[in-house]
């Protein structure tokens, strides 16, 4: 998953193909899930795509209609503001789904604001971690019950121990080894990371 789609197909003069985590992410909760109420949250607005692609997606798996909740966030000088939640996440599991993690306060706020609306458990599923700043600070909070990245990028920098237990990292050579196949072989890349 890139973070500016449009700028990543406009910065090279070759062809390339985007890989998304969404299969990866949906193989690894959907079991887990089982008959669970489920919401998926985007912790912005910038985010609904991904998030509704991911709930489409989840929603197949779980052969339901999954709903989709977002926050509202503005960044000003560096800080992190925005309360509102629009969508209803009282009695579900809600599913924060983004691209990155990097300090970690977006996702921190959106699990936040889920448990004080009432959400039943919080799972935070990110691409990739990259875990810069106060990440460990910010990932302890008791509201956010698991964490799933990708091992795109090393988890080195979590060292708090109750952050590390939240800490699920899932493989992404099965989808990169698939892609490479595919590409060889005259293969769907469409199909491998579609719908």
């Amino acid at each position: 998953d890139v973070h500016n789609l449009a700028a990543y197909q406009n910065a090279f003069r070759c062809g390339t193909d985007h890989l998304e985590a969404k299969r990866v992410f949906v193989e690894h909760l959907g079991p887990a899930l089982g008959a669970a109420d489920v919401v998926v949250v985007s912790p912005d607005a910038g985010g609904l795509k991904r998030a509704n692609a991911f709930r489409e997606a989840l929603g197949r798996t779980l052969g339901r209609e999954v709903p989709l909740a977002f926050m509202e966030k503005y960044r000003s000088a560096g800080v992190v503001s925005g309360r509102t939640l629009v969508g209803e996440v009282e009695g579900r599991v809600a599913i924060l789904i983004d691209d990155l993690i990097s300090t970690g306060t977006t996702l921190a706020r959106a699990a936040t604001a889920c448990q004080e609306r009432g959400a039943v458990r919080v799972i935070a599923a990110a691409t990739h971690g990259v875990f810069t700043g106060e990440a460990n600070a910010q990932l302890a909070s008791a509201a956010l019950s698991e964490l799933v990245v990708t091992d795109t990028i090393p988890s080195f920098r979590l060292t708090d121990p109750n952050v590390r237990r939240k800490l699920v990292t899932l493989a992404c050579a099965p989808l990169f080894a698939e892609a490479a196949r595919r590409i060889h072989e005259g293969g769907s890349i469409v199909e491998l990371v579609g719908p």
